[in-house]
């Protein structure tokens, strides 16, 4: 009995120590992660400081709703170009560069930045379709503008039909990059909006960046301009505004699902014709340019950036459509 009880005691003597050694295991491993993340959260406040002084303001500034929209002006040629970003695009006006010194030899380029973006002061106010079109407008008119193109990338697909129905008299034209489609499908999908800024918050996306190499890497851009919108990218990516925009994204797209382009606006759609995610996505856009008595489509193969590499193409078609509907 005695041996007995000695065996057990030796065994519960192992079984502590074995216990003991893997708590301190599990306690090293939680204490280095919290370390790494301690130090990633200090580099990363850091670098905000440091890189705020390094951007370079670029446009000028209108007053919308009380608040700064920043605005970058170029050309001074007819007719006048009012240029929008795609959703969660940093720094809009240097992001479209390439197309705009393409386009302002021939036409005046408007590129606005959103409440959120690039420049642009951040806002409280609900990030609907409805707002969003009105805060634009006012920074159209705040620009001396009454007529022109409207012309821009993504998901202006869906506020651009918006603003075309509600300023009829104004907007000469539409112009889509690779544009949403008001009834496009998966838009209601539920985003992980919290992780996306605690990455940002925690400056593990900057870590993320960097492993990632040069985004911009075998784009025509000059090395400034592609360090300015990595900069402005650090500060502006997932703040509340563009946060808000994203939660309003599949309530925005049911309420205007059914939206169609006026059949006397002039409509041109520069398509990506290789999105393999979705393969409905030349046949959405060729329903859309129906919709125009003077619509048209042009496939384009590249990423769903296609102002990034085709921006020379964007520039010549759009001119010579321009010259064909006049």
């Amino acid at each position: 009995m005695a041996q007995t009880a000695e065996i057990q005691t030796t065994n519960g003597t192992r079984s502590r120590k074995k216990r003991n050694l893997w708590l301190k295991i599990i306690g090293g491993i939680v204490g280095a992660l919290v370390l790494f993340m301690g130090i990633v959260f200090v580099v990363n406040a850091i670098s905000n400081e440091v890189e705020k002084k390094k951007i370079e303001l670029y446009g000028q500034y209108v007053n919308v709703d009380g608040k700064k929209m920043n605005v970058l002006i170029q050309g001074d040629g007819e007719p006048t170009i009012v240029l929008l970003p795609g959703q969660g695009t940093p720094a809009p006006a240097l992001d479209f560069k390439l197309l705009i010194d393409d386009l302002s030899p021939h036409y005046k380029v408007v590129a606005i930045e959103p409440f959120g973006y690039g420049w642009s002061d951040e806002t409280k106010k609900e990030r609907t379709t409805e707002n969003i079109v009105s805060e634009i407008h006012e920074a159209v008119e705040q620009s001396g503008l009454d007529r022109y193109v409207l012309m821009g990338h993504s998901i202006t697909g869906l506020y651009g039909v918006s603003y075309v129905n509600t300023y009829p008299d104004e907007v000469l034209a539409f112009v889509g990059i690779d544009s949403s489609v008001p009834n496009q499908p998966g838009m209601d999908v539920k985003l992980p909006l919290k992780s996306m800024q605690f990455l940002q918050k925690s400056g593990l996306m900057r870590l993320i960046k960097k492993g990632s190499g040069d985004l911009y890497e075998s784009l025509a851009f000059d090395e400034h301009t592609k360090e300015q919108m990595l900069l402005i990218s650090n500060q502006v990516t997932s703040n509340p505004t563009m946060m808000n925009e994203l939660r309003h994204l599949g309530s925005n797209f049911k309420n205007g699902e059914q939206l169609t382009y006026p059949s006397d606006l002039p409509l041109l759609l520069f398509v990506q014709s290789n999105n393999e995610n979705n393969k409905m996505w030349v046949p959405l856009h060729e329903e859309q340019v129906k919709q125009s008595a003077q619509g048209k489509m042009i496939p384009m193969e590249g990423s769903h950036y296609l102002h990034h590499t085709k921006f020379k193409e964007i520039a010549e078609e759009f001119k010579a459509y321009m010259e064909q509907i006049q």
